[in-house]
């Protein structure tokens, strides 16, 4: 699996539509949970959040629906990060109901580190969380992740001959 395992869920039977698939929003709601988890590993924890009132922020979310999701299956998501800086994480999430199995989904969010309170505004990582980012970034390629996103639009059809 590329990327690091980062959250793992069973598909509740409200979740699916009446296709017999995963529905559409739900892959959002296990990207989010996902993020939630990258939140933990980097230390953006409950506790970190009470002390800084900082958190983080999806700026931004796209999603590639690539396979269909069943009632019995689980998925696993791994995490690719696909850029940071100072204050953002752009991270790239890979759903698949099994180990090697093609993958479902890919969903990427931009993050921005923001702190909430008197005072609000986006804020720089503190050092030991900047590192974590940059460890998990080394350890999955962002080359090995994909697709990336590209922007929606219709264009003009070809001209009738």
């Amino acid at each position: 699996m590329a990327g690091v395992l980062i959250y793992e869920t069973p598909i509740l039977p409200e979740w699916i539509d009446y296709n017999g698939h995963l529905r559409d929003a739900y892959y959002g709601l296990i990207a989010s949970s996902a993020c939630d988890a990258l939140m933990d590993r980097i230390g953006i924890d409950a506790a970190y959040r009470a002390r800084t009132r900082c958190t983080l922020y999806t700026l931004e979310m796209h999603v590639h629906f690539l396979n269909e999701v069943k009632s019995s299956e689980r998925v696993a998501v791994s995490l690719t990060i696909l850029g940071a800086d100072h204050k953002r994480i752009h991270a790239g999430f890979t759903l698949r109901t099994a180990p090697g199995a093609a993958p479902a989904a890919t969903v990427e969010m931009m993050l921005l580190h923001y702190r909430q309170g008197e005072a609000p505004g986006s804020a720089p990582f503190p050092p030991a969380i900047a590192a974590a980012i940059a460890t998990l970034a080394a350890a999955a390629p962002a080359a090995a992740f994909g697709p990336a996103s590209r922007a929606l639009a219709l264009r003009p059809a070809a001209p009738a001959a």
